[in-house]
């Protein structure tokens, strides 16, 4: 086996995890969630570590590590919500956000060029409240059960970094568009 192959072999397993995840979220196995939750976690931090510390990373690499972490979230999130342990408004927040970036990275491919996907460092703040949270929540209802305001104060911050994060993108990519139809169209005179 090639050693640049293991980034992306411990990302395909953090994909896998997602089925278990899930399985035991609805079991209410949550002790075991997050105990997954910690090995996604402790696997997501070593096969970037690999990556940049061997130059092992890939394009493929750059396509499954934010694949497989946003699987891991969306699954996690749409789960605990219809499980009542997350509000649905926030859900399906952080779902839109998610559909509004996808789409508008799609529709910017389509109709401009190729997408170079960076986060932002709000974006950045976003995922890790977002894993905060569940990890919060799990841990609430597995071992001790944290004071409701504290965690309603977490999903508020959650739900204030995904909106300005995703307006954060949308200005990005229409800033981008915008660049490129004024630079296409003094081209064309």
């Amino acid at each position: 086996m090639n050693p640049k192959a293991i980034p992306n072999l411990i990302t395909c397993f953090r994909i896998l995890l997602v089925i278990p995840l899930v399985a035991l979220l609805v079991d209410r196995q949550y002790g075991m969630v997050l105990a997954l939750f910690a090995v996604a976690g402790a696997s997501d931090a070593l096969d970037g570590f690999l990556a940049r510390r061997f130059g092992w990373s890939s394009r493929l690499g750059a396509l499954l590590d934010p694949l497989a972490d946003k699987l891991l979230m969306v699954s996690s999130y749409i789960t605990m919500g219809l499980l009542g342990m997350l509000p649905a408004w926030l859900v399906a927040l952080v779902i839109l956000r998610d559909i509004v970036i996808i789409g508008g990275a799609a529709a910017y491919q389509f109709l401009i060029g190729q997408v170079e996907m960076e986060p932002t460092l709000v974006s950045k703040a976003n995922t890790a409240l977002q894993v905060l949270l569940v990890l919060l929540v799990l841990f609430s209802f597995a071992i001790q059960a944290l004071p409701g305001p504290f965690i309603n104060g977490i999903v508020m911050v959650v739900a204030v970094t995904t909106v300005w994060s995703g307006f954060k993108y949308v200005g990005i990519w229409g800033k981008r568009a915008h660049h490129y139809r004024s630079s296409e169209r003094k081209g064309s005179r």
